[in-house]
């Protein structure tokens, strides 16, 4: 009866440690010892059931455990093995599935070409691949790291997690933890771009006309934006106020700079930006790195331009009209002069009428008949 007892404390044992189901894992073993009879005595209807009480195997067929040896006790372990294995896999599955788009912890491990490998907790491997580091981090083993939870998936016995430094959730997942608004809805962030490692631009809104969202985001001399940027080496990160105004969001967009009139093409999706030329290579960012950003946070094609700029490009544009316009009726003038030009041609061969040939003939005309012999 002690045995029996000791089964059930292993079991729970087991099921705390691994931090899975008990229900699961009895079941497993009911089923392990199962196929093991069943493969031991050539039948395919052994059923067994444990006692939850007692502790006491109880099978169909009247046979006792503890007759059946080592070779069946050895089928019933690496069978017992397997089926806890797969349990804690489900369960590690199943826990960070819940946490796609969240930030975990973990220490750089070992490096496996251009993989870096995270051990996270419970000696769970998180896989940080080459597309989802940031160029311009370094990483080194022994380090802590914080990255997002991108992709969770079975394979075989284990679980692999796929983390990421560069998505665009990561500075979402790390304002929600740094912005309590941001987490408790009263702020909301409706749009995110980012240039991993370089600059971010972040589009937010509040729900209450009383809470500064841009404000509130930067934080008292800027201590919550300051530990976002230090988490993130230092990435530069722009905060504009959503309007679903497109004129005024993109005003917004291309801060810090100023700009002047927008004027926008609605079929095209087209904005055209007037700027001043102090203002525009920061409008353009270096690279053009703040119009691209800006382009994609508000869904317009942005194009900056100064005011010298717009009326010399519709100075050449009139310059080309009317040079268009003036070479029209140069190219139809052969085909309206054309018999005109030819007509003496044509006349050249005709004889002269009796009347013409009674007038005098011209100086040369007598000089020349004169030398004829």
């Amino acid at each position: 009866m002690a045995n029996h007892a000791e089964i059930l404390r292993y079991i729970d044992s087991i099921a705390r440690d691994k931090e899975i189901d008990k229900e699961a894992l009895i079941a497993g073993i009911e089923q392990a010892m199962s196929h093991a009879l069943a493969k031991k005595y050539g039948v395919d209807d052994v059923e067994i059931m444990l006692d939850r009480d007692t502790g006491e195997f109880e099978c169909n067929y009247d046979v006792s455990m503890e007759e059946q040896g080592r070779i069946f006790a050895m089928s019933v372990k690496q069978a017992i093995i397997s089926v806890v294995r797969t349990a804690e896999r489900d369960v590690i599955y199943d826990e960070y599935e819940q946490k796609l788009g969240e930030i975990v912890n973990g220490h750089i491990q070992r490096f496996e070409g251009d993989t870096v490998i995270v051990n996270l907790a419970r000696n769970l491997e998180g896989i940080l691949p080459r597309s989802e580091k940031v160029r311009s981090e370094n990483y080194n083993v022994g380090e802590r790291i914080r990255a997002l939870v991108y992709e969770v998936k079975k394979v075989g016995p284990r679980v692999k997690v796929i983390l990421s430094r560069t998505h665009r959730d990561l500075v979402r997942a790390l304002f929600e933890l740094e912005v309590p608004e941001i987490a408790d809805g009263t702020i909301m962030i409706r749009r995110i771009e980012r240039e991993p490692g370089y600059r971010t631009k972040l589009a937010v809104d509040s729900s209450d006309d009383k809470v500064d969202c841009v404000g509130a985001c930067v934080g008292v001399r800027g201590n919550r934006i300051k530990s976002i940027i230090d988490e993130l080496n230092g990435e530069r990160i722009d905060i504009i106020r959503w309007s679903d105004d497109p004129v005024t969001l993109i005003a917004n967009a291309l801060k810090p700079a100023e700009v002047g009139d927008i004027t926008l093409d609605p079929n095209a999706r087209k904005a055209l930006v007037i700027v001043s030329e102090d203002q525009q290579s920061l409008a353009i960012g270096r690279k053009g790195q703040n119009v691209r950003l800006a382009s994609k946070l508000t869904g317009w094609d942005i194009d900056i331009m100064t005011r010298a700029e717009l009326e010399q490009a519709v100075a050449n544009e009139d310059a080309e009209g009317a040079q268009a316009a003036g070479e029209a009726p140069a190219a139809e003038a052969p085909a309206t002069d054309t018999p005109a030009a030819e007509a003496p041609a044509a006349e050249a061969p005709i004889e002269p009428t009796p009347e013409a040939s009674k007038e005098p003939p011209a100086d040369g005309a007598s000089d020349a008949a004169e030398q004829q012999p």
